[in-house]
């Protein structure tokens, strides 16, 4: 799968342990950055890997930050980009089910590595249901 990953300062850690875990089950893996924990503003990030999401450049993306809120709330002002907050795979299964998401975000200070390994894992292996849920995700773009 080809998939867009990035974080702010906050999610960097967990950022380059996904970038790693992801590559080695042999996912084609772009990091929008960041590239240090050095403090950086979460749409530096947010907005480029969007709109690649939302231009068909990549299948998924993931972003990581503290509380995923920033992140979540930048990426989804792009059409066609439906991010996701997800602290328990559950969440990150509903939001592909019910909701179609793209973009995965993920709350890096309420998760440990292992956490997000398996929220991130459960992000990719579910699919979309359609059925009635497709009318309501085609409502949300205007």
């Amino acid at each position: 799968m080809k998939l867009a990953l990035g974080s702010d300062h906050a999610g960097f850690v967990q950022k380059e342990m996904l970038r790693t875990w992801l590559s080695d089950q042999g996912h084609e893996v772009h990091d929008f950055g960041t590239f240090s924990a050095d403090s950086m503003d979460y749409p530096d990030v947010a907005h480029p890997l969007s709109a690649a999401v939302a231009a068909g450049e990549y299948e998924e993306g993931i972003l990581l930050c503290g509380s995923a809120n920033g992140v979540c709330i930048t990426a989804n002002k792009h059409a066609g980009v439906r991010a996701a907050i997800a602290w328990l795979p559950e969440l990150a299964s509903l939001a592909r089910q019910h909701n179609n998401a793209n973009v995965l975000c993920v709350p890096a200070r309420y998760v440990s590595e292992e956490q997000a390994q398996e929220i991130v894992s459960t992000f990719l292996k579910t699919d979309f249901e359609g059925g009635r849920h497709q009318n309501r995700v085609s409502k949300i773009n205007y």
